[in-house]
């Protein structure tokens, strides 16, 4: 357990606690960023405290000392303009405390997904509503400077409700960082691009390649193997997972596979939501929106397919979001509209996943990032 230090800060005494931030759809006046520790032994959730975090920060993402964490903020308008938020944080690794360092445009409507450069030197942000996707370099204090460019994505798709323009929803590195990934539910692609030596502008020319996908399929998020051989897209309005193999040099993708991500007995509504893979490699996990469930699936080392093996229910309703914890026994999943944030224990040697018996409550959670503590 954490004992309180003086200040009202937490310090852990428990080697095998994890430090936990959840990412809700709270409003900008009320906290909407938590703190939570886990225990690695028992997959128990223990809420510690609440942070100002702006509106929606619906995505987070850590530098790779895990000093800094930048969460969007999925609004429409910012500050008068057509607009989202992207705002820096310093992290306390001894407390878990989180400390604001500044919010700055994303230079497009709702942005949903962030990741940094390979060496950190820039964050990547995806609009979803406006089409466009935005790099933000990252000066050394941590914080986020003005955007240095800005990229639109135009096209449609088939489905008139979800497709009617461009809407970007992951932006992803090559695993050598030569390359950025824009994955666009909207018109059905992944747009390839080169990154500039200085990882703040994409090199003239821009667009090295596009991947087309199923015609009405809406790809959502793009996870790339940790052998860097293939990538995993999700697709969240066709309710499928394609295994992709990756050429480093060229930045281009090919398919080898699609496979349901549900039941085929399953004919309700059902969008799919994240997709993780653990890190060795062995094992991938869905998760479906509607059928609330955690879909799992074993990787073939060699080809890179996919072999179903189970759906596990989500233990509550729309799960927008999970993450593989720390030692790799623990998936903790963000169920949006039931309110729950509920921990599985990961089988190590068939992938299946077991729920441990522990769950917390808190109002719309929709992502999940977790570090290690610090002594």
């Amino acid at each position: 357990m954490p004992r309180q230090k003086k200040n009202g800060n937490y310090r852990w005494e428990d080697p095998e606690s994890l430090l936990v931030y959840v990412g809700t759809y709270a409003p900008a006046h009320r906290n909407s960023i938590f703190l939570y520790r886990l225990n690695q032994q028992t997959g128990q959730l223990t809420r510690i405290k609440g942070f100002k975090g702006g509106e929606k920060p619906s995505y987070m993402v850590f530098d790779a000392q895990h000093r800094y964490m930048y969460a969007v903020n999925e609004q429409e308008n910012y500050r008068g303009k057509s607009s989202g938020a992207v705002c820096a944080f310093a992290v306390n690794r001894e407390t878990g405390n989180l400390t604001f360092l500044n919010r700055t445009p994303s230079l497009g409507s709702l942005p949903v997904y962030i990741t940094l450069s390979r060496t950190g030197k820039s964050a990547l942000v995806a609009n979803y509503k406006s089409g466009t996707i935005s790099v933000l370099p990252v000066q050394e204090n941590g914080k986020l400077a003005k955007a240095s460019e800005q990229i639109r994505h135009h096209g449609a798709g088939p489905d008139p409700n979800r497709q009617e323009s461009a809407h970007v929803h992951c932006i992803t590195c090559s695993p050598d960082g030569r390359f950025v990934f824009v994955v666009d539910l909207g018109n059905d692609s992944i747009m390839q691009y080169k990154l500039h030596a200085d990882e703040q502008h994409l090199l003239p020319g821009k667009l090295v390649a596009t991947f087309k996908t199923e015609p009405g399929s809406g790809p959502r998020q793009l996870r790339f193997h940790p052998g860097g051989r293939f990538a995993y897209l999700i697709h969240e309005l066709s309710s499928v997972i394609s295994a992709l193999t990756y050429n480093p040099e060229a930045g281009t993708f090919t398919e080898i596979q699609t496979i349901a991500t549900i039941t085929a007995e399953y004919h309700q509504e059902n969008k799919c939501g994240g997709i993780r893979i653990t890190s060795d490699g062995r094992f991938l996990y869905g998760s479906n929106r509607g059928h609330n469930s955690l879909a799992v699936f074993a990787i073939d080392e060699t080809s890179g397919k996919l072999t179903h093996l189970e759906n596990t229910p989500s233990g509550g309703a729309w799960p927008r979001e999970f993450t593989i914890a720390g030692n790799g026994n623990f998936l903790l999943a963000a169920n949006q509209h039931s309110g729950t944030i509920v921990s599985f224990r990961i089988d190590r040697h068939t992938g299946k996943l077991t729920h441990s018996g522990y769950q917390a409550e808190l109002e719309k959670p929709v992502f999940i990032g977790t570090i290690e503590y610090m002594n």
